[in-house]
C-alpha cells in the first residue's frame, strides 16, 4: 500500500474504541489504522490530539437562494468545516423559494455543488397541498422530508408553511411510498399561537413571556399526535430538535413497540437554559424555547441512556438586525440560533469533558448516528474503507469565542463570549485538508451531493 497521507501519533476514535497509532489515507479513503511504517507523500503529526470522524450535521439551514444575505453555501459550509463538520443535511427552508418541488430541488443542488466546502444532502419539504411533489423530489435525491406542525412562514411567495393534520396525514401517506423519513418540527400550532397572543395582549413581551408561551406540553402533545398518524400511515418518522426528556420518552416508547421512529436534540438544548436565555438575550431565542435547568437535566438523562439518535446544530442564521430587539418585544425577534461552527467543540466540552458521555457515545451522536439515519454511505466512522472525513480536536486547548472567529455571513452567535475548553484544529474531506486553524481555507470548494442509500430505487 502506498498511502497518499499518513496521520501519525494520534488518538483515533474508531467504532470499537480509541486507537493510539496512525491512520493511512489512499484515494480519499481510510486505508489502514494502527502502527504503520509506510511512507506517504504527506505526513500529519497529530500529537496530543483526538482524531475524530468528521461531524455529520443533520439539521442545517442555508438560505440560498433568495435569502443569501442570511447565509449562503459558501459561508455556511466554511463555518461548518472550521468546526469539524464534513457532511451536512440541509433543510428545505429558509431559502426562497423553499425546496418543495423537484425543480427547486434540482436548482438548489446545482448551487450547492459549486459553493459548498463540505459534502451535503438535501431535504425536500412537505407543505400544504404539495403531496404530488413528494415522489419527484425523492427521485431527485432527497435525503428525507421536513414539515412543521408549528406555525411558520411569511406572506412572501414561495415561503415555507406549516401543515395542518390533514396535510400531515396525506403527506405521510405519500412519503411512506418513498421509503424515506419525515422529519417534524413538533409543537402544537394552536396552543403556541394562542398562548403567545395572550401574552402580547397583556403586554407581556419579555423573554419570560416567550418561555411561558411555549411550555413543554406543546412539544409532547405534538409528538404524541404525530406518532399516531405515522403509525396509521406506515411513515418513517424523525423528530427534530426535541427539547424535553418527556418527548424523548414518547419516542422511545414507540420504538419499543416496533414503530420506525427516531429523534434528535441540539447542542444548545444541552448547553443553554432559560437562565442563559435571559442573560444572553435575543441571540438565544429559538423554538422550541430553551428549557429550565430541571427540564434540561431530564433531557440529559435521556441522552445518557442512548435514547436520542443524533445531536445537531439546527443552525438557523439571520442578519444581526433581525436578532435585535428595538421594541423590547421578544416575539418580534427572529427565532433561531447560529451554532453550526461550534457544534463539535461545545458539545465535547459539555458532554465528554464533563464526564456525561464517553467518546463512543459522543461520536455516535454527532457522526455515526446521523450518517446511518440518512443513509450517507461511508460517512461518520473512522474505519478502513470509509471516506477519510476527519476532524482534529485538541482537548487541551481553551479559547473564548469571538465574533472574528466566526465564518458565518453574519458573525453572531449565542456562544460568543463563551470559554470553550477544546478546539478544532484541522478538518479533512476525503483525505484533503479543507481547513486548518491559523491558515484558513486553501482549497476550492469540493463538496459533493450525497444520496440517501435507504431510499427506494437508490443503489445500496
Amino acid at each position: 500500500m502506498q498511502a497518499t497521507t499518513i496521520i501519525k501519533n494520534s488518538l483515533i476514535v474508531t467504532p470499537t474504541g480509541v486507537v493510539n497509532g496512525d491512520l493511512a489515507i489512499k484515494d480519499g479513503k481510510i486505508a489502514a489504522i494502527g502502527e504503520l511504517s509506510e511512507a506517504a507523500a504527506e505526513v500529519i503529526d497529530a500529537q496530543g490530539q483526538l482524531v475524530l470522524p468528521g461531524m455529520v450535521d443533520a439539521h442545517v439551514h442555508i438560505n440560498e437562494p433568495g435569502r443569501s444575505d442570511w447565509e449562503d453555501y459558501h459561508t455556511g459550509s466554511q463555518a461548518l468545516a472550521a468546526g469539524g463538520t464534513t457532511s451536512m443535511v440541509v433543510m428545505p427552508l429558509n431559502a426562497l423559494p423553499a425546496r418543495t418541488t423537484a425543480a427547486e430541488f434540482t436548482r438548489h443542488r446545482a448551487i450547492a455543488e459549486g459553493k459548498s466546502y463540505i459534502d451535503f444532502a438535501l431535504y425536500g419539504g412537505l407543505v400544504p397541498g404539495n403531496q404530488a411533489d413528494i415522489g419527484p423530489m425523492a427521485d431527485a435525491g432527497a435525503a428525507g422530508f421536513k414539515a412543521f406542525m408549528a406555525t411558520t412562514g411569511s406572506d412572501e411567495p414561495g415561503d415555507f408553511h406549516n401543515v395542518d393534520d390533514y396535510d400531515l396525514y396525506r403527506g405521510m401517506q405519500a412519503i411512506a411510498k418513498t421509503g424515506l423519513r419525515l422529519s417534524l418540527h413538533a409543537e402544537n400550532a394552536i396552543l403556541t399561537d394562542r398562548l403567545a397572543a395572550d401574552e402580547i395582549a397583556h403586554q407581556h413581551t419579555d423573554i419570560q413571556a416567550y418561555i411561558d408561551s411555549r411550555p413543554p406540553m406543546v412539544e409532547v402533545e405534538a409528538v404524541r399526535r404525530a406518532l399516531y398518524l405515522a403509525k396509521q400511515t406506515g411513515c418513517k418518522l424523525h423528530f427534530v430538535h426535541l427539547s424535553t426528556g418527556e418527548a424523548v420518552r414518547e419516542v422511545h416508547r414507540a420504538q419499543t413497540e416496533g414503530q420506525d421512529v427516531t429523534c434528535e436534540t441540539c447542542v444548545h438544548y444541552l448547553t443553554l437554559n432559560t437562565d442563559d436565555f435571559k442573560q444572553i438575550g435575543p441571540l438565544a431565542k429559538c423554538s422550541p424555547v430553551l428549557r429550565t435547568p430541571a427540564v434540561q437535566a431530564d433531557l440529559w438523562q435521556e441522552v445518557q441512556a442512548d435514547h436520542v439518535n443524533t445531536v445537531t446544530s439546527d443552525h438557523s442564521p439571520a442578519p444581526a438586525e433581525m436578532k435585535a430587539n428595538p421594541n423590547n418585544n421578544i416575539f418580534e425577534v427572529w427565532g433561531g440560533i447560529s451554532g453550526a461552527q461550534n457544534n463539535l467543540d461545545v458539545f465535547y466540552d459539555v458532554a465528554v469533558k464533563s464526564g456525561r458521555l464517553n467518546l463512543q457515545q459522543f461520536v455516535q451522536l454527532i457522526a455515526a448516528g446521523p450518517a446511518q439515519l440518512f443513509g450517507l454511505k461511508d460517512k461518520g466512522q473512522l474505519r478502513v474503507g470509509a471516506d477519510a472525513d476527519i476532524a482534529f480536536l485538541d482537548p487541551n486547548q481553551s479559547y473564548t469565542l469571538r465574533p472574528e472567529d466566526l465564518y458565518y455571513k453574519n458573525p453572531i452567535s449565542a456562544y460568543v463570549g463563551r470559554q470553550i475548553n477544546c478546539r478544532v484544529t484541522r478538518t479533512l474531506l476525503r483525505g484533503k485538508t479543507i481547513f486548518e486553524l491559523g491558515k484558513g481555507f486553501d482549497e476550492q470548494p469540493t463538496g459533493q451531493f450525497l444520496h440517501n442509500h435507504h431510499a427506494m430505487g437508490v443503489a445500496k
